[in-house]
């Protein structure tokens, strides 16, 4: 609650995009209670924070958890800042107790995992796992034209240590469900056994922009209509796909945005989502006729780019069974589960043995102000958190 005073919005949510001010208050806030913690605080090129509580053996890679600290613009108090609290959490449990471990165990962050102000999304996950480049993440720019490397210098977290290249010997995340499966069914964990794969698409039509009442309608290059029949299109590509597929178009700007102009040209984003990469790949193909579809009808050009592909992702079954028994030692009612949103764990597990845990939330409801979860599954996440990274660390 104390974490989601920085940047409090009116409906009880919290508004932190990357790398602004509201963000370094966040990150200062984190980085104060791990020292008080008595963890040795590291940032590196991409802005990442590690909190590394020592173990026995310096020289074994560190168990690490964490999540990220930055919000959707109208986000709520738990996606991401759970994640990241929980790891916390573990350290304090452990110092409480005065609990040493064989491994050195790490509290994580992450920059620009939601992608909101900086596009792809989970950028610095990517680059520490070597999906993305250093260079092409610092020069992202956010809608006003500023690169995040830049943003990262001002607000004091352009680390000097490489991004990844380091060995971790499990990367644990802890996370609310962001949907309605758990608390449906009245379960208390959720054992993410992986998550769909993912493509973004930016998409421009271009039509000619002309006066609205004085061009006949059959001589309309109406980029509008074509950005229309292209919405319809996603929505549709998803349907004949269940009953795992989502398709979403979030973002739309039509120039020049006046009444009585028919609209020139449209920019549209479209997100399309699946567990098995062959359907994706199938939903990716269809978008791209769709397009085409429209442009024919409306006689536009289009510039059809893909900006992000996140395969879809399979855990390590060894990090899986640790959060598995942890769930079924507690006495807390579980079940296996694939997670529809990305996470950094995703990217992650691509260099690291990695597994998640999930906690109810509110009517499956999230990337929202009302986004709410009890204190109680909160608290279990962490008794599980912490078994699984136990059992990794060495008790």
């Amino acid at each position: 609650m104390t974490m989601a005073e920085i940047g409090a919005t009116e409906k009880g949510g919290s508004c932190r995009l990357a790398l602004t001010d509201l963000d370094r208050q966040a990150r200062d806030l984190f980085v104060g209670w791990c020292e008080e913690a008595g963890c040795t605080v590291t940032v590196d090129a991409m802005g990442n924070i590690f909190a590394r509580r020592a173990g026995r053996d310096e020289s074994r890679p560190p168990v690490v958890s964490g999540s990220h600290l930055d919000i959707q613009p109208t986000g709520g108090k738990f996606d991401g800042v759970y994640g990241v609290l929980a790891a916390l959490e573990v350290i304090r449990t452990l110092n409480d107790h005065g609990y040493e471990t064989d491994a050195p165990v790490e509290a994580a962050v992450s920059t620009n995992e939601e992608g909101s102000r900086f596009a792809p999304a989970m950028t610095a996950s990517g680059v520490f796992a070597g999906h993305f480049d250093l260079a092409f993440a610092h020069g992202l720019t956010d809608p006003d034209g500023k690169m995040l490397g830049e943003e990262l210098a001002r607000i004091g977290y352009l680390g000097e240590g490489a991004c990844g290249g380091r060995p971790l010997g499990a990367f644990f995340e802890a996370h609310i469900e962001q949907g309605p499966v758990l608390e449906a069914e009245g379960k208390t964990i959720g054992v993410v056994t992986g998550a769909q794969g993912q493509r973004w698409f930016e998409i421009t039509l271009v039509g000619m922009e002309a006066h609205a009442g004085t061009t006949p309608m059959p001589r309309r290059h109406d980029a509008l209509v074509g950005a229309a029949s292209l919405v319809t299109a996603a929505h549709e590509i998803a349907l004949a796909q269940p009953p795992l597929a989502v398709a979403t178009v979030g973002m739309v700007e039509v120039k020049p945005n006046s009444r009585n102009t028919i609209p020139g040209s449209v920019f549209l984003t479209v997100d399309l989502r699946h567990p098995e990469d062959a359907t994706l790949a199938t939903m990716a193909a269809e978008l791209r006729r769709a397009c085409e579809a429209a442009c024919a009808t409306q006689e536009l050009e289009a510039r059809f780019e893909e900006i992000a592909y996140t395969s879809p992702v399979s855990f390590d079954p060894g990090c899986v069974d640790t959060v598995r028994r942890a769930a079924a030692d507690a006495g807390y009612g579980h079940r296996d589960i694939v997670s529809g949103a990305g996470h950094d764990a995703c990217y992650i597990a691509k260099v690291a043995p990695t597994a998640m845990v999930f906690v109810p939330c509110a009517d499956g409801i999230s990337h929202n102000e009302i986004e709410s979860a009890t204190p109680e599954d909160l608290a279990a996440g962490c008794n599980v958190l912490l078994q699984a990274m136990l059992d990794h660390a060495g008790k």
